[in-house]
């Protein structure tokens, strides 16, 4: 086998991994909303009902076929894009997840703007200057906010600008966003509740991976012929850290998948963790399975393009 067709290989499995992994989450994830407790036909119809008109409404959703017959067609129809209809709503669930979906990747795509530059840029610098006063406040700042869960920097953030300073609304839409400023005042609490969930540990793991490439001999042999701290960091250690600084990437950015959904509640944020919460309230399947698979998707894409970019990035593959 020639060396150069090894990363082709290696990010050919690497699909096919995520395409199998990707199955398998739909699978768990139909049954297990599946065994949600309560029958769907009698929340619909009421305590009211006849027990003939919730067995006429179980036949007309299809509630009566086997569940792995109801399985493979709502797996066929998540490959041709067809989400089902929501029980509560009577409307398509694309429909339905279509604008949140928009409000969701906007959030994070705030999130993800600011808290990577600013998670590189400490982790870098903590490297650079390891072992001094400015690596000890980061590691400590880190490990502090590590130690915090998310619903409680949320409801610190609520209590603090919103309850005593007066400076920020307390629902992320509760004020009208037709000009910068109140755009601005709607994002900020969830955006810095969720770049203090994520950033913490991208810094510890750009720090980590770092400062293990700067022991190298390569990067010793740079030192030694004279290249400065900054030179040899971001021209021959960082290049080779590229790897462990996109799997750490992706694993905090995965972390958006589980914050997301107390940040939305929390701030009231029209977004698809948020209509997912009230469907589980309503018991609407078609909706609370499709939101799952949009998270699983969106955990499974993060983790399978740290991995592709670790590969194309490894430099004995390069040769």
């Amino acid at each position: 086998m020639q060396a150069s067709l090894i990363p082709y290989i290696l990010v050919a499995r690497r699909l096919g991994i995520a395409l199998i992994t990707l199955i398998i989450v739909s699978f768990a994830v139909f049954f297990a909303t599946d065994l949600l407790p309560g029958d769907v036909a009698e929340i619909l119809m009421g305590q009211a009902a006849t027990p003939e008109a919730v067995a006429g409404l179980r036949e007309a959703m299809g509630l009566n076929q086997p569940a792995f017959l109801r399985f493979l067609g709502w797996l066929g129809g998540l490959f041709t894009g067809d989400l089902g209809t929501s029980y509560v709503n009577q409307m398509p669930v694309a429909d339905l997840i279509g604008g949140r979906l928009a409000n969701s990747l906007k959030l994070a795509g705030v999130t993800t703007a600011v808290s990577v530059p600013l998670a590189l840029f400490l982790g870098i610098t903590a490297a650079m200057w390891r072992g001094s006063v400015y690596d000890r406040m980061v590691t400590a700042l880190t490990i502090t906010v590590i130690s915090v869960p998310e619903f409680m920097v949320a409801t610190l953030a609520v209590l603090i600008f919103a309850v005593w300073l007066k400076w920020l609304p307390a629902l992320s839409f509760g004020a009208e966003v037709g000009t910068f400023w109140a755009l601005l005042k709607a994002y900020t609490m969830p955006v810095i509740t969720l770049t203090f969930v994520v950033s913490a540990q991208m810094i510890r793991m750009t720090r980590a991976a770092l400062i293990e490439t700067i022991d190298t001999p390569y990067v010793e042999m740079a030192r030694l012929k004279g290249a400065g701290r900054i030179r040899q960091v971001l021209r021959h250690a960082l290049p080779n850290a590229l790897g462990p600084i996109a799997n750490a990437m992706a694993l905090s950015l995965s972390y958006l998948v589980g914050g997301v959904i107390i940040v939305e509640t929390i701030f009231n944020y029209p977004g698809v963790a948020k209509l997912m919460v009230d469907a589980v309230a309503t018991r609407d399947l078609p909706l609370i399975q499709s939101c799952a698979m949009i998270f699983c998707v969106s955990y499974l894409t993060l983790i399978t393009l740290a991995d592709l970019v670790a590969i194309l990035s490894n430099p004995r593959l390069r040769r």
